[in-house]
C-alpha cells in the first residue's frame, strides 16, 4: 500500500524536471519528464515516512544513509525536490501532521531563558573548528551581501557589515547594544572603524570565548564587552541596538518581549538594526527536519509578525530592506569550503554528522533560492525624525 501512495505521491509532486527512485522492494517509480536523478531506499519504512512527513524522513534518510543519490548529487536532488514541493499542493494523507504542528507552534517556540541557552547550545556550542571549515576569517555566520555576483564571499561579509553599520549612522563615542553577537565580528568592526563602545551578548560559551579572545587580540577590550547574557537581563541606555542573525532564535511567542526591550534599551533618538532570514509568505512552522536536527525552537518569521509586534511596542519603521538570492550565494560558499574540507569534518565528528551537515546548507540554499526565505533588514526607531529622510546617506561616496 505505502509504495502505490508514495508513487502517487512522487508523481504528483515532480511536476518540474525528473526523478526515478528504486524503492526497497526493488520497485521502480518514475516522476517528470526529462534526464531523472536516481534516488534509491533501502529502508522498507522509508516510503510511508516520506509520504506522511516528507520534509522530514527525506533529511533523516540521507543521514542515516537509507536514502542515497546516485553519484551522491545531493545538490541537484534538493534543487529538483524543492522547487517541486513549494509548488505542489499538500496531500490529504499530510494534513493532519502539519495542522497539529501548527497547532503546536507557540507551545514549541516557547523559550525562557533556560531553554533558549540550551537551543543555542545545540547549535553554536558545537567545537568551533567546524566553524573554521566553512566560514571567512572574520566567522560571520549569517547573509553575506553580494555587491556583484562574482564577489567573494569575504568580499560579501565585509560589505553585509558596512551596509548595516551605515543603516546605523554611528559616531566616535556611541553606545552600542550587539544583540546575538556571535564570535564578536560585528562589534570588533563597529569599536575599530567608528570608534563606538559596544556590549555584546551570547548565551553561547563557545562563541563568548571566541569573541572575548578576539576583542583582546585586537586590543579593543576598553571599548567592547562580551557577556555571556540573555538579552532580556540587559540593562542601561544604548544609541544604537544591532542584531544580525538572532531574530530568527527567539521564536514567535517572544517576539513582543524582544521589540519590549529594543525599545526600552534604546535612547529617545537611536537606531536599531534588525537583520534577520524571513519568509515571503504568511506565518507557517519550522522545517521539522531543521528543528529536530540543526536549530530547535528556531522560526523564520513572517514580515507580518514582525511589524505586528514592532507596532504593538511603540517601535517606528524607518527603514525596511528586502534581500533575495543574498543567502543563497552565501550558503553555496559555505557549502563549497564544507566540501573541500569534508575530511577535517570527518576527524572532528563523523560521516553521518557530516551528511547532516551538508543536508542542512543546501537545503538552505534551496529554499531560498526556490522557497519562499528572503532575509529581512528592518531599522527602527522611537522618533521618526532619528534618520534621514531618504536612502541617499547609505551611497555617497
Amino acid at each position: 500500500m505505502w509504495e502505490r501512495l508514495f508513487e502517487k505521491f512522487a508523481t504528483r509532486l515532480f511536476q518540474k524536471g525528473a526523478l526515478r527512485v528504486t524503492l526497497p522492494s526493488g520497485r521502480t517509480v518514475c516522476a517528470g519528464q526529462g534526464t531523472p536523478i536516481h534516488v534509491t531506499l533501502s529502508d522498507p519504512t522509508l516510503p510511508r515516512k516520506i509520504v506522511t512527513a516528507p520534509d522530514l524522513a527525506v533529511g533523516e534518510g540521507y543521514m542515516n544513509g537509507t536514502l542515497t543519490i546516485e553519484n551522491d548529487d545531493l545538490r541537484g536532488f534538493l534543487a529538483l525536490a524543492i522547487e517541486n514541493f513549494w509548488a505542489a499542493p499538500r496531500l490529504t494523507i499530510q494534513q493532519p501532521i502539519r495542522s497539529a504542528r501548527r497547532a503546536l507552534r507557540h507551545v514549541t517556540q516557547y523559550a525562557p531563558a533556560p531553554k533558549a541557552r540550551a537551543n543555542v547550545a545545540h547549535h553554536y556550542d558545537l567545537r568551533g573548528e567546524l566553524y573554521d571549515l566553512f566560514l571567512d576569517a572574520d566567522k560571520q555566520y549569517s547573509c553575506g551581501y553580494f555587491r556583484s555576483p562574482d564577489a567573494t564571499l569575504e568580499q560579501a561579509q565585509a560589505d553585509k557589515k558596512a551596509h548595516i553599520t551605515g543603516k546605523l549612522l554611528l559616531k566616535p563615542g556611541m553606545r552600542v547594544l550587539d544583540i546575538g553577537c556571535g564570535w564578536g565580528g560585528m562589534a570588533i568592526s563597529l569599536a575599530r572603524d567608528c570608534g563606538a563602545h559596544v556590549t555584546g551578548v551570547t548565551l553561547s560559551e563557545e562563541q563568548h570565548a571566541v569573541a572575548t579572545r578576539r576583542v583582546a587580540e585586537a586590543g579593543l577590550t576598553g571599548q567592547i564587552d562580551i557577556r555571556l547574557q540573555d538579552y532580556r537581563d540587559v540593562r542601561g541606555t544604548f544609541d544604537r541596538i544591532v542584531s544580525v542573525g538572532m531574530f530568527e532564535h527567539v521564536g514567535a511567542p517572544q517576539y513582543d518581549a524582544y521589540f519590549h526591550v529594543v525599545h526600552d534599551l534604546l535612547a529617545a533618538d537611536g537606531v536599531a538594526l534588525i537583520h534577520t532570514i524571513g519568509r515571503s509568505g504568511p506565518p507557517d512552522i519550522t522545517a521539522p527536519w531543521i528543528d529536530k536536527y540543526i536549530f530547535p525552537g528556531g522560526y523564520v518569521p513572517a514580515l507580518s509578525e514582525m511589524s505586528a509586534a514592532v507596532e504593538r511596542q511603540h517601535l517606528i519603521a524607518t527603514d525596511v530592506e528586502i534581500w533575495r538570492m543574498h543567502y543563497a550565494e552565501t550558503l553555496r560558499h559555505w557549502d563549497q569550503r564544507f566540501v573541500a574540507n569534508i575530511d577535517a569534518a570527518r576527524a572532528l565528528y563523523d560521516d553521518r554528522f557530516c551528511r547532516m551537515w551538508r543536508f542542512y546548507l543546501i537545503a538552505s540554499e534551496m529554499t531560498f533560492r526556490h522557497g519562499p526565505q528572503v532575509v529581512f533588514q528592518m531599522q527602527l526607531t522611537r522618533d521618526q525624525m532619528a534618520v534621514p529622510l531618504t536612502r541617499d546617506y547609505l551611497y555617497r561616496g
